[in-house]
């Protein structure tokens, strides 16, 4: 099992700081610049080369915005993405070709992320026919240890999409991202299309190929279950910006932020008895318009547990608990229990605060 927070020592493979992808907004007969959709405020986490950081929130929260950030699908309208230490937020495109080996991305959509014109074959080798100058001989060899590597018959090799079920699909998705072992892959919600059969299949590969070959994933889903079964840290995103940052069986067993609270009090629990006594945060309102955020916590006009200076003061990502990072009011940062001759980020036996009924720290 991997560790739940990335060493101080090793440089994360992933290092995303401040992070801001907002869409602008025209108005009016000579389309005016009157505003921005706020996709994206200030994220940041990083990610430790081999781990898998699993990104959730309810739809419209910017997941799959920052994956395509990350990889510079979109242009970052502020902060860095640093990818084996550079940062391709600054990156030319030339240079930014280059990299793209690296880093790659398994869609969310099997059947529009296939050209329904090629062939699975010609798919797959599409990335070695961009990036390299192999003969034709070796990219035809490479192609068949993909698909041996993702479970696909070699014979299906010249047949189209059409001709597969969506796991199938899926398969051919991650085969292409594989195609020039990159480092990095960004998984955007890969098995929300696909049925709760074949979810856990395609789960399983993309595990199998973690282990075999190192890869370090950003893992999107909605699905909290899923995410629990496959992510070593777990990022809770609400309108734009990250709620809580922590390791999986810490926040599963008890989150922080009422947001999570909230999130996780609608997973179903298969044990009968725990199931009975499970209570659910229902959450009052909808979601603020990401081009109008709240003033103060995006979280405080929904939130069970909001207090005045909610509405006011925009909380900030900070450690509360080691390893454990959260943006609330109620929660106090790691930083104000340290003791005046503390140098450390962790604290000795018995000085960890706990929190109290209310999300309090005392």
């Amino acid at each position: 099992m991997l560790d739940a927070r990335p060493s101080p020592l090793v440089e994360p493979l992933v290092r995303v700081r401040d992070l801001k992808i907002y869409f602008p907004i025209h108005t009016g007969l000579l389309r005016r610049h009157t505003g921005d959709v706020k996709a994206v405020d200030g994220v940041s986490f990083d990610i430790a080369a081999g781990e898998t950081l699993g990104l959730v929130g309810e739809s419209g929260c910017g997941k799959s915005t920052v994956g395509r950030a990350v990889l510079r699908l979109y242009e970052p309208t502020a902060g860095s993405v640093r990818i084996g230490g550079e940062d391709i937020a600054t990156l030319s495109p030339e240079r930014l070709r280059r990299k793209r080996p690296e880093m790659q991305m398994v869609f969310q959509d099997p059947q529009a992320s296939l050209n329904p014109r090629m062939t699975v074959a010609a798919i797959i080798a599409e990335p070695l026919e961009e990036h390299t100058d192999w003969s034709r001989a070796r990219k035809q060899e490479r192609v068949h240890e993909l698909m041996d590597a993702v479970g696909l018959n070699r014979a299906f090799a010249n047949r189209y999409p059409h001709a597969f079920s969506g796991g199938q699909r899926q398969r051919i998705g991650i085969a292409r991202a594989l195609a020039l072992n990159p480092k990095f892959i960004v998984c955007d919600e890969p098995i929300a299309a696909l049925d709760v059969s074949i979810q856990a299949q395609v789960v399983n590969l993309l595990e199998d190929l973690q282990e075999k070959l190192g890869l370090t994933y950003l893992f999107i889903s909605h699905d909290l279950s899923m995410v629990r079964h496959i992510a070593t840290r777990v990022a809770v995103m609400y309108l734009g910006r990250i709620a809580e940052l922590s390791p999986r069986d810490d926040l599963y067993a008890r989150p922080l932020h009422p947001y999570a609270k909230a999130l996780l009090s609608a997973v179903p629990e298969p044990d009968p008895m725990r199931e009975s006594t499970r209570r659910r945060i229902i959450l009052q309102g909808d979601v603020p318009s990401p081009a109008n955020p709240p003033r103060g916590c995006n979280f405080c006009t929904r939130c069970p547990e909001v207090q005045p200076q909610c509405h006011e003061v925009k909380p900030e990502l900070a450690e509360v608990l080691p390893g454990r990072f959260v943006a609330c009011h109620l929660v106090r940062p790691l930083s104000d229990f340290k003791t005046a001759g503390s140098t450390g980020g962790t604290f000795g036996a018995g000085t960890v605060p706990e929190p109290n009924q209310q999300g309090e720290t005392r």
